[in-house]
């Protein structure tokens, strides 16, 4: 995401850190509960025993640490297992790490170069880990060592799996920026499933219809492009170029709608040895083909790198018993539902509906904000606040929030006491986005066309309606035939217009990441619907207006440009880059 038109810029570190000292010297200022506990300074620098090592031993660290006397260093060139198995060890043993390594992970001196070490280092940490494993059963050691990972040509279904896990970082292909017109190799990029290309009917028909939905989206581009920048007036100001970029992905966005959720991106992952395991076992559990075979694609390629993470994904009593786990949870649900009966018909289109909060939030916020600072039990402080003047206390929320100054800043986790439910119906497309907050609780019904599909009315004006809705009802006819014999595969056929439902339930700290990140103008604006409206229901239906009121950079105006500020930001940096 581009920065907003608040971003700090440089200096920003300096002025994160002002915010907090601020923040804290506020709430002691509004904390009338009792002393303030006392604070503790750290040790000295000369009472840390860090650095033992004579001179020679220093040169022979040197190339993996990145200092070889301070208290605080990092370390380099050294395989991830050996970096896991180090810090492992570290915890159960009184020694330095530098000692560590150069005691138990590095051969003598004069055994042979790095690559050699390396290599020695490697069989230590592989032996090491096979006893904390077996031996301790401390998983957490998994979490010490990481790898990245490319997965190339994923479905659009596929890519919600691989982004599931909380504790990975991913990176996906932008349907904003990249235009999925083109066809290498004469083929448009989606996900053409075994079973049903197998299909001797179906798997034509399948291409048939997928390959319709992609020439409306590539016959509509030029147009949309056009249209879009008519509607934006040529500002002196921006450049060219931003300006191109800016109105072409404004169009690109406009016509994501048209994209099945075949379409293939590729996917960037980063993530611990442990996140790995989770992520391995939930593809072999999956129900699609592709979700499986590109779980036993990553196993094999993440042996290469940190197989000592990843001995129990496909053994029959861990992994494989963990996940036939999931599946039998997932058929017992799926029996439990069908027992409430059949869904009633659909009635409505998009809804951001809050289903679940606590009508003392605010209460419970203000609570957990004063109680560090107040030396008095928790309870007692609840009951105090509860006892303010609901303006009193609404004056102590702002208060304690104070000048945020650009919306990377925020109070303080005394925001997480309190939380919101909310159920979701928006198309597929924004669920894609906002299915990348981590930091909350989501789940989400299967992807169908039963509860109808958006069109953009910037499509519609653009006289491209009749094109793009005829696109959607042959996705959804395809869909209906795909359900009986291939009903995990089904999915496939269904674009990113069509709507899904799903529920989000986070803190209030996370909500207010999430709606300011997502009102945003350079945002698309399926989703800054969904954010503005949670905003709104969370003033007016949990009645938390000084929650909500904290939320300054909340943005709710129309801007046809889209990211035409933010481009031009970025050319400006380029021209100072001389790029």
């Amino acid at each position: 995401m581009g920065r907003d038109r608040h971003d700090p810029g440089s200096g920003s570190q300096a002025r994160h850190a002002a915010y907090a000292r601020r923040t804290v010297a506020r709430t002691r200022r509004i904390t009338a509960l009792g002393w303030l506990l006392p604070l503790r300074g750290h040790p000295p620098e000369d009472e840390i025993p860090h650095d033992d090592l004579n001179d020679l031993e220093r040169d022979r660290v040197a190339p993996y640490v990145t200092d070889v006397r301070g208290p605080v260093f990092a370390l380099r060139n050294l395989p991830e297992v050996v970096k896991g198995a180090l810090f492992a060890r570290y915890s159960r043993s009184p020694k330095p790490l530098r000692r560590l390594l150069l005691d138990e992970f590095l051969p003598p001196e004069g055994a042979g170069p790095m690559t050699e070490a390396a290599a020695v280092g490697e069989e230590r940490a592989e032996a090491l880990y096979g006893r904390v494993l077996a031996e301790y059963g401390d998983d957490s050691v998994a979490q010490l060592g990481a790898a990245h990972v490319a997965v190339e040509g994923a479905s659009n279904l596929l890519t919600k799996v691989l982004e599931w896990g909380r504790l990975g970082s991913y990176l996906e292909q932008s349907t904003r920026y990249i235009s999925f017109a083109d066809r290498p190799g004469g083929r448009y990029r989606y996900h053409r499933p075994e079973p049903i290309a197998a299909h001797r009917e179906l798997g034509p028909r399948y291409e048939r219809v997928l390959d319709g939905a992609f020439d409306a989206y590539a016959a509509l581009l030029p147009r949309l492009v056009e249209h879009v920048g008519a509607r934006v007036p040529a500002d002196p100001g921006t450049p060219a170029a931003a300006r191109e970029r800016a109105v072409r992905a404004r169009a690109l966005d406009l016509l994501r709608g048209l994209l099945p959720a075949a379409t293939t991106a590729n996917v960037g992952i980063f993530a611990s040895g442990q996140a790995y395991e989770a992520l391995l076992v939930r593809l072999r559990a999956h129900p699609l083909r592709e979700a499986r075979a590109v779980g036993d694609a990553m196993l094999r390629e993440l042996r290469k790198v940190i197989p000592a993470f990843l001995t129990r994904v496909d053994r029959p009593d861990r992994g494989g018993a963990h996940a036939e786990y999931l599946r039998a949870a997932e058929r017992t649900a799926g029996e439990l539902a069908a027992r409430l009966g059949p869904p009633a018909p659909v009635t409505s289109g998009p809804a951001v509906r809050l289903v679940d909060f606590d009508p003392d939030g605010e209460e419970r916020v203000l609570a957990h904000a004063l109680w560090p600072h107040s030396a008095r039990p928790l309870a007692e402080v609840r009951s105090l606040v509860a006892a303010m003047d609901p303006a009193e206390r609404a004056a102590a929320l702002a208060e304690w929030a104070g000048d945020r100054g650009d919306r990377r800043r925020r109070p303080g986790r005394a925001l997480e006491a309190t939380t919101y439910a909310f159920e979701v119906e928006c198309d597929y497309g924004a669920y894609r986005d906002l299915q990348r907050h981590r930091m909350l609780t989501l789940q989400a019904q299967p992807l169908t066309p039963a509860l109808g599909w958006d069109l953009p009315a910037e499509v519609a004006d653009a006289g491209g309606g009749e094109v793009y809705a005829r696109a959607q009802e042959e996705c959804a006819a395809l869909h209906d035939e795909l359900a009986g014999p291939f009903p995990a595969e089904a999915a496939y056929a269904v674009t990113m217009a069509h709507r899904i439902r799903f529920t989000m339930t986070m803190n209030a700290r996370e909500a207010m990441h999430l709606i300011e990140l997502r009102s945003q103008p350079q945002g698309h604006e399926s989703y800054r619907w969904v954010a503005r409206e949670m905003h709104r229901r969370i003033a007016e239906d949990a009645g938390h207006r000084a929650i909500a009121a904290m939320m300054t950079f909340v943005d709710g105006g129309d801007h046809p440009a889209g990211r035409m500020a933010a481009e031009a930001r970025q050319e400006a940096r380029r021209a100072t880059l001389g790029r």
